[in-house]
């Protein structure tokens, strides 16, 4: 027998997906414990569905049948089944067939496949889920090719196999239809299965914010406390759906004006959307009932969970896995809530009070609500508002990648502002900000380098360094603070992007003015000389100077400098009429102001009035909105503080400019992948689960070369008559060094002879060498030839286990280690990636001619980065490449010295097939 507690049961194939409508299941493998539930399940399948799946009529499963499909090997024959509330909706086998289409094992790798879904599910996407997850499992086991037959009035089923994307043969043969499906995952499969995620994830979101119906649970009778906080502040805010409160001990019908109910079950409609804010150990009997009454998502206050310690930690896993038995989402635990402004939803279902954020056209997303309270003070000062509010909590279960994926095609958003404790999957989360940053703008502050309690997400090794150098990559705008946040959403959601970065700089104080000049030098950016309106300037003093500034085109953006007149109340308004009338004039380009203590300036600048307004946002002029923000020019207490903003929508502009060279991961016909993986299969094939094993220096040799990466071989030299055989072998001049992993790549403590050119001149060197640093035991001693002179530079690669395959460059030597001067890209690479990865460090002059020196082959180092950026992502054994140095000449290169680090690969990464993070 094989149950879930059996150790052949293979658990890591246990995965919680979301489907098309955004609602949950959970797929896993069919068990023998399963006859019941099998039996249940296929009785309430119709007879057409049963007669599409077994080609004729089959009322009902005989013991026999039952026991072939709930008794598998899970290597020849497996079945999984999709599950809501413990009972299936739908399952998939294969059974693995032989060339005459008869039962056979390894190494047989084709597999005959079959579905079934209870009709009440059929359209959600679970037949599609089922196929993504089958196929993984599949090629796990060496599984090259499905067989499928289907009957052709089976449009559906046919469907799911075609819209897959993987590469496929179709046949009528016998009165069906024959198909035949290649598993080696393509780009239009990924692509394929991306949508769907796309599509499902920002559902399920969307399920959240725009409820028909919410019900709070834990509303007190006397008005205290959470659950009436939040109650009130749905009523206040004019929800639109039906309102319910629910509190066992209720007497009355109403609870601050709310019908009031002591179950979910007594209120007898259907509900969307739960609020829940009763003690953490009466919140299990909640979701239960939430659960049966079909409630589509949860909003859990209640505190007591992973913040609190182990004991929290284990109550906040096990509700999420009770959440998603029955279908459901949850935002929380120890959330603070979500607001949705749409006109027709008005939504507050948060401890936001009244009034609720005005409509607008920022997108907020927070794990913390300390954090959220502030950030929605500091817009609501400001005069901004928002389309959408989430304050997660712990976020056990709905992420910030799941907001991006609502965001991402969401109309009434035009700017995403993140504060993130955690990042989680960094490798999915910068796919994600990736494909939204190409749309409209990602800002994310970062809140801790650590995981904080509560937060059970797998935590990242890499440097903060590294982590923004990937943001910044996927087009993320990178802020350090909250108010650095607030600062360049304001300029994103009202101003359209600077088409570069020379800026005009005009006001009433000269001052003023050169701190905002000093201010856009140290940001990078090109400010033009400032313009000194002098004191005396009247607001249509500086209308007519920003005209003539937005009119020229020598600029791409400007600063507007101001200080009060002695009579400001009575100037305020007149000012900002006159600045938004110029912008209305002359539009097009990004305007912000600088102003020192005219508080009254600021109110004005962000009321709605005036017939002045941008027109609707287009693609080239992201963030010059209608709607709430039309009119509005940002204002800032400092220069520092505008310029900074400015200066990150400059960057940005430049990455969204950039986006329409693409790159490409070139293709090299010398590469030997096949040889590869089978030289790796057998490296590994005596090594544990959970080891690492460095590679011996001619594997590592032999693994390279298979990928046209050449290492200089080193011979070992352990006495002075070595080093000199060693040198006779390989030719004069050579070099000595050592390899000691206390001296490895330390020339500069004295490792290292070079340009040896002679038997004399060798022992010399060795005599020295050991003399100063020890004996040759201790020094492991190596003779090379000697290569042409040039840069010596790092190339890395390392496996993150949340952000995936990174790669890696730097020049060598102490001083660039000391520094951080290396920069980073996400495997795999293109050839843009390459290109830009040797020219963003800060020592890249060195590669390019500095001080009249010859340039090196960057040509060269380009294809080195790219030819390990393809061995690290065809093959996820391989967790680690250094090669250290690589002497960069002025034609070709050399690599002469590398480390490879491999490893069995995870069973399931942000390629495999779609699931939700299970911590």
């Amino acid at each position: 027998m094989t149950i879930e507690s059996d150790p052949s049961y293979p658990a890591h194939w246990e995965a919680d997906v979301v489907l098309r409508d955004g609602g949950t299941a959970r797929i896993r493998p069919i068990t023998t414990e399963d006859a019941g539930r099998l039996v249940s399940f296929y009785e309430q399948v119709s007879d057409e569905s049963k007669y599409y799946r077994f080609f004729a009529p089959y009322p009902r499963l005989s013991d026999r049948d039952v026991r072939r499909f709930t008794h598998h090997d899970y290597v020849d024959r497996v079945g999984l089944a999709a599950t809501i509330g413990g009972q299936f909706i739908g399952t998939v086998r294969y059974d693995r067939i032989g060339p005459d289409g008869r039962p056979a094992s390894a190494p047989a790798d084709e597999a005959e496949v079959a579905f079934l879904v209870q009709d009440a599910h059929q359209g959600r996407g679970v037949a599609s889920a089922l196929l993504e997850h089958i196929g993984a499992v599949a090629r796990e086991r060496g599984i090259r090719r499905f067989a499928a037959e289907v009957l052709p009035a089976n449009i559906k089923m046919i469907k799911v196999f075609t819209d897959v994307g993987y590469e496929q043969k179709r046949s009528f043969e016998d009165g069906s239809v024959h198909l035949t499906l290649d598993l080696e995952p393509t780009a239009e499969s990924l692509a394929v299965q991306r949508a769907r995620e796309q599509r499902a994830e920002a559902r399920s979101v969307q399920r959240l914010l725009t409820p028909g119906s919410v019900a709070v649970v834990g509303v007190s009778r006397s008005g205290a406390g959470v659950g009436a906080a939040a109650l009130r502040n749905l009523r206040d805010s004019g929800f639109h759906g039906h309102l319910y409160a629910v509190n066992e001990a209720v007497t009355r019908d109403l609870l601050d004006g709310v019908r009031a109910y002591r179950s979910i079950e007594a209120i007898g409609a259907p509900v969307d959307l739960v609020v829940i804010a009763v003690p953490a150990d009466r919140v299990p009997g909640v979701v239960a009932a939430c659960g049966e009454q079909g409630v589509q998502g949860l909003v859990v206050l209640s505190d007591g969970y992973g913040e609190s310690g182990p004991a929290g930690l284990a109550r906040q896993r096990e509700l999420v896995r009770q959440v998603r038995s029955y279908g459901m989402r949850l935002i929380g635990p120890n959330a603070y809530g979500v607001i949705n402004t749409a006109p027709e939803v008005e939504l507050n279902a948060s401890l936001t009070p009244a009034p609720m954020p005005m409509r607008g056209r920022i997108g907020l997303f927070t794990q913390s609500g300390a954090i959220g309270i502030a950030l929605l003070s500091a817009l609501l000062r400001r005069g901004e508002g928002l389309s959408s509010f989430i304050s997660a909590g712990n976020r056990a279960d709905v992420s910030g990648n799941d907001i991006l994926q609502y965001w991402y095609d969401d109309q009434s958003t035009d700017v995403a502002l993140m504060y993130l404790e955690t990042l989680g999957n960094p490798r999915k989360f910068t796919r994600l900000a990736r494909r939204t940053a190409a749309e409209k703008p990602v800002v994310v502050a970062r809140g801790g380098r650590h995981t904080p309690a509560g937060h059970v997400v797998p935590g990242t090794r890499l440097p903060e360094a590294t982590v923004s150098d990937l943001l910044r990559q996927a087009g993320v705008i990178r802020v350090d603070t909250v108010t650095e946040l607030v600062d360049v959403g304001l300029l994103l959601a009202s101003q359209p992007l600077p088409a570069g970065p020379r800026i005009a700089i005009l006001g009433n104080s000269e001052s003023l003015g050169v701190l905002t000049y000093d201010a856009c030098l140290t940001q990078g950016l090109r400010p033009l000389a400032p313009l000194d309106l002098t004191t005396a300037a009247s607001p249509q003093d500086f209308r007519a100077a920003l005209v003539s500034a937005l009119a020229s085109e020598d600029c791409d953006a400007v600063v507007v400098t101001a200080i009060p007149w002695v009579s400001e109340l009575a100037l305020a308004d007149e000012l900002a009429d006159a600045l938004r009338e110029a912008v209305a004039e002359v539009p097009g380009k990004p305007v912000a102001v600088v102003h020192v203590e005219l508080g009254e300036l600021v109110d004005a600048l962000s009321a709605e009035r005036g017939p002045w307004a941008p027109g609707p946002r287009t693609p080239d002029a992201p963030g010059a909105a209608d709607g709430p923000t039309a009119g509005r020019i940002p204002s800032y207490p400092a220069a520092e503080r505008a310029v900074r903003a400015l200066a990150e929508a400059v960057r940005y502009g430049q990455w969204r400019r950039s986006l329409a060279e693409v790159g490409r991961v070139p293709e090299y016909e010398d590469i030997d992948e096949a040889g590869a993986a089978a030289q790796l299969a057998g490296l590994l094939a005596d090594v544990d689960g959970g080891a690492v094993l460095t590679l011996a220096e001619w594997d590592a040799r032999e693994l390279l070369g298979r990928y046209g990466i050449r290492v200089l071989p080193a011979l070992p030299a352990p006495s002075p008559d070595a080093a000199v055989r060693a040198a006779g072998i390989l030719g004069y001049p050579v070099a000595l060094k050592t390899t000691a992993p206390h001296l490895r790549h330390r020339a500069d403590l004295g490792g290292v002879r070079l340009d040896l050119r002679d038997e004399a001149e060798l022992r010399r060197s060795y005599e020295d060498l050991t003399a100063l640093l020890g004996k040759p035991s201790e020094l492991q001693p190596v003779v090379q030839a000697m290569v042409p002179r040039g840069v010596d530079t790092v190339v890395r690669s390392v496996i993150d286990p949340a952000a995936g395959a990174v790669l890696s460059f730097g020049l060598a030597g102490v001083a660039s280690e000391l520094l951080g001067d290396t920069a980073h890209r996400l495997v795999p690479a293109t050839d843009r990636d390459a290109a830009g990865l040797i020219r963003s460090i800060r020592t890249a002059p060195l590669l390019f001619g500095w001080r009249g020196s010859a340039p090196v082959d960057t040509a060269a180092l380009e294809e080195l980065l790219l030819r390990v950026s393809r061995l690290v992502d065809d093959h996820p054994e391989v967790i680690g490449v250094s090669l250290e140095p690589v002497v960069v000449a002025t034609e070709g290169l050399s690599v002469l010295s590398a480390t490879v680090r491999v490893a069995h690969p995870p069973a399931r990464g942000d390629l495999g097939p779609r699931t939700l993070p299970s911590y």
